[in-house]
């Protein structure tokens, strides 16, 4: 009998005990996720920052033009020697870009990351652009999806059928 009451103590115990660290477990996943946003957010509004001071030196005057077409080239040396990979002259007309086609800091989106907004820079038009932003945010998309749903024309194929009704 006593042993019978070992077993039942010691069932009861790791019952406990596995709920426990399932509660703990999902605060460190949401913890965890908190860290990622933020710091993925941190680096969108970095790279706006980054693109709006480009734009500004860009624009200061006649006399500089010819320094602003060397900026991006001389930026990227330096700082992908201070900061490592991901300021290629590329990502630098990116981060410009960013900065020319999301003017407002204030609207940028807690919900998408860097990848999700290089996506969206590859539209020429506002409003293709707004609505696969929204997509992404209500929908959660990743990056791969939101590139799938680009690439499949589905803003398009709405439009149209928005048309045809009509």
């Amino acid at each position: 009998m006593e042993d019978l009451l070992k077993k039942d103590f010691l069932m009861q115990d790791t019952k406990s005990l596995d709920s426990t660290y399932k509660t703990i477990r999902e605060i460190l996943e949401k913890a965890r996720l908190s860290v990622v946003r933020a710091i993925n957010f941190a680096m969108v509004y970095a790279y706006w920052e980054i693109g709006r001071v480009i734009v500004e030196e860009e624009q200061k005057g006649k006399e500089r033009a010819e320094y602003g077409a060397n900026l991006l080239k001389m930026l990227s040396i330096k700082l992908t020697r201070d900061f490592g990979r991901g300021f290629d002259e590329s990502n630098l007309r990116y981060i410009r870009l960013f900065y020319l086609k999301f003017p407002n800091c204030d609207a940028l989106r807690h919900e998408l990351t860097w990848t999700h907004y290089r996506l969206l820079l590859r539209l020429e038009r506002e409003e293709p652009r707004n609505f696969y932003l929204n997509e992404s945010i209500n929908s959660k998309w990743s990056t791969r999806e939101l590139e799938r749903q680009i690439n499949s024309l589905l803003y398009e194929r709405i439009a149209l059928s928005k048309n045809t009704e009509m």
